[in-house]
């Protein structure tokens, strides 16, 4: 299904036009395509091949996304299409978002067959995931509507590469946002993703100020992101801005795409990392990608007991009452139902 981007482009010189999109600001001429590989030149006019074709249909447990403080417990329609606006050289789904819709597009689904789809499955939420939904705007956005009317949740698992007037837009019709943080250098950033770090920054404070419910994951790649010092400036970064509550996924590396020849992150990496963000001030620090099930629990940053226990993506007990702790009553941060409007 192929379609007019009605918003965020404008006519350039020669028959080109200027995507707005986010902040690569594709020139795309005649017959030719975005760096996205979602977005064409059709006679002069931004047309977008990624609305309602996507690519990945499924349900997913929430933690999977990961989400750890929203709706914990609780399964998630999930959706992508192909293509994405970041080349990263670790990119675990590069199948699917380093080519176009109309590659690996499974089928046509309007967004009201995908919220009716949702809703017979009897799930809370809808995630855009495993692409960059940055890319299929158009499709996400009506989707969020639409689920919103029908009284569904929304999450955006995003590298955050979205220009603010798009992001502005859409915030809306967003619920939840896991921001993959990928390091904090923009040389780096160029490096591994095609992109820049300060965008990417100004997406999470917006959604902080949004009041939008937010939770970060950080890649521990050897040799490219595992500096101590440049982490540290990560975590101060967050906690200075206001994040020291939103919960930060730590992950392990593994070899993959074109950065196959290395080796997997230590994990004492990771150990050293969930170090530095405690005593940087972050309250909530998982591990992901690691054995050991404890990396994954939900822990009270005053009495130091454990509210939520999880093995693997299932929740084994939660002890949180209210949205405090059940055992000391301190407030931890988070939806934990499906009716607190006020994450």
């Amino acid at each position: 299904m192929h379609r007019i981007s009605e918003k965020f482009w404008t006519v350039g010189t020669g028959r080109t036009v200027k995507c707005l999109l986010c902040p690569h600001h594709c020139v795309i001429g005649e017959g030719l395509w975005g760096l996205c590989r979602t977005r064409t030149n059709r006679e002069g006019v931004l047309y977008s091949v990624a609305y309602g074709n996507p690519c990945s249909v499924t349900v997913d447990p929430i933690e999977k996304k990961p989400l750890y403080h929203f709706l914990p417990g609780t399964d998630i329609f999930s959706l992508a299409t192909a293509g994405c606006n970041f080349h990263c050289l670790n990119c675990q789904n590069w199948t699917i978002s380093q080519v176009s819709p109309l590659s690996v597009g499974k089928e046509n689904l309007s967004p009201v067959q995908i919220t009716e789809t949702a809703l017979r499955y009897k799930v809370p939420s809808i995630a855009f995931t495993y692409t960059e939904p940055t890319v299929f705007y158009e499709y996400m956005y009506d989707i969020a509507g639409l689920a919103h009317e029908k009284g569904l949740k929304t999450v955006m698992v995003s590298n955050g590469y979205i220009n603010p007037e798009p992001l502005a837009a859409l915030i809306p019709y967003l619920d939840a946002v896991n921001i993959d943080l990928k390091c904090f250098d923009d040389k780096i950033y160029r490096k591994i993703t095609g992109g820049k770090l300060q965008p990417v920054l100004d997406t999470i404070l917006a959604l902080g100020k949004a009041g939008i419910w937010i939770e970060i994951t950080h890649l521990i790649i050897p040799g490219i992101t595992d500096d101590p010092a440049q982490f540290r400036s990560m975590c101060r970064w967050l906690v200075v801005n206001g994040f020291a509550s939103a919960p930060l996924h730590i992950s392990r590396f593994f070899p993959t795409y074109k950065l196959a020849h290395l080796t997997r992150t230590p994990l004492e990496h990771l150990t050293r990392a969930k170090t530095i963000a405690l005593e940087c001030g972050i309250l909530f620090v998982y591990a992901g990608n690691v054995p050991d099930d404890i990396q994954s629990h939900t822990i009270c940053p005053t009495c130091g007991k454990t509210v939520v226990e999880r093995r693997q993506y299932s929740i084994i007990k939660k002890n949180i009452e209210k949205g405090a702790c059940g055992f000391c009553h301190t407030p931890i941060p988070g939806v934990w139902d499906f009716h607190d409007a006020s994450p």
